[in-house]
């Protein structure tokens, strides 16, 4: 059956990303190869906790300047990716001491709690714990 494997997101720097993600956010590093003959790396990261058939984000470094003018606004300024949750306050709690910018406070919604916040390069994420 068909499933989403990976999500590309556009980086200026894979380490700069890595660090953010990993550092800030708890993600987990699931590779990290070079690849030679492309110049590049494959470079694959899962939210803490997540199972290994889950979606994984590659951390794409952007080449040509087409790519880099979408760092930081792959949806056009809109919430691009939805990280949820099980603990919506302790998470919550977690990312500010971390440093994280919220843009849009905690509010409860029908769907659950919510609050937007921007990675490193300004894509807006929803930390989001559903009911």
């Amino acid at each position: 059956m068909p499933h989403l494997a990976h999500i590309a997101l556009l980086v200026r720097d894979y380490d700069e990303a890595l660090a953010f993600y990993t550092g800030k956010l708890g993600f987990t590093l699931v590779e990290d190869n070079y690849q030679p003959e492309q110049d590049k790396r494959w470079v694959t990261i899962r939210p803490p906790g997540a199972p290994e058939n889950a979606t994984a984000i590659l951390l794409a470094r952007a080449t040509t300047p087409e790519q880099e003018t979408a760092i930081g606004n792959q949806a056009g300024g809109r919430v691009f990716l939805f990280l949820a949750t099980d603990d919506f306050d302790r998470d919550f709690a977690a990312y500010t001491a971390a440093g994280i910018s919220f843009v849009r406070p905690p509010a409860v919604m029908p769907y659950g709690k919510v609050a937007v916040f921007e990675d490193l390069y300004g894509n807006r994420w929803d930390l989001v714990e559903y009911r």
